[in-house]
């Protein structure tokens, strides 16, 4: 692990008041269930209806719709409803960078890994 101090990107906030790390705490727990990763990952694709997302993630519709109302909730999916149906989508893409950054890092790790048992 690096003891290097960690940098900030030109333009990052320099600190941030507790009210705003609660929000980004908030945001960083909406993302830690596994179930609400594989939607928004279905989502990725473009819009879904909850029966869509039902079976595309084999889960039962009680707990999509629970976890889509907690995305819902904070912010992170949109719905809109046309007759019946209610479509569900990203309302913020920016998730998106943030789990590229973590799942890029994460490959070069178990490359690093897979490197050193081979060698």
């Amino acid at each position: 692990m690096s003891t290097a101090p960690l940098k900030r990107k030109a333009g990052a906030p320099k600190s941030l008041p507790p009210g705003a790390l609660e929000l980004v705490a908030a945001r960083f727990r909406m993302l830690s269930e596994p179930m609400r990763l594989r939607l928004l990952d279905e989502l990725r694709g473009g819009e879904r209806t909850v029966t869509q997302l039902v079976e595309a993630s084999g889960a039962g519709q009680a707990n999509v719709s629970k976890h889509l109302g907690l995305l819902a909730e904070g912010g992170l999916v949109g719905r809109r409803k046309d007759g019946l149906k209610v479509y569900y989508f990203i309302a913020d893409e920016s998730l998106f960078e943030l789990c590229d950054i973590v799942c890029g890092r994460l490959q070069k790790e178990l490359a690093e890994k897979a490197a050193h048992f081979a060698g």
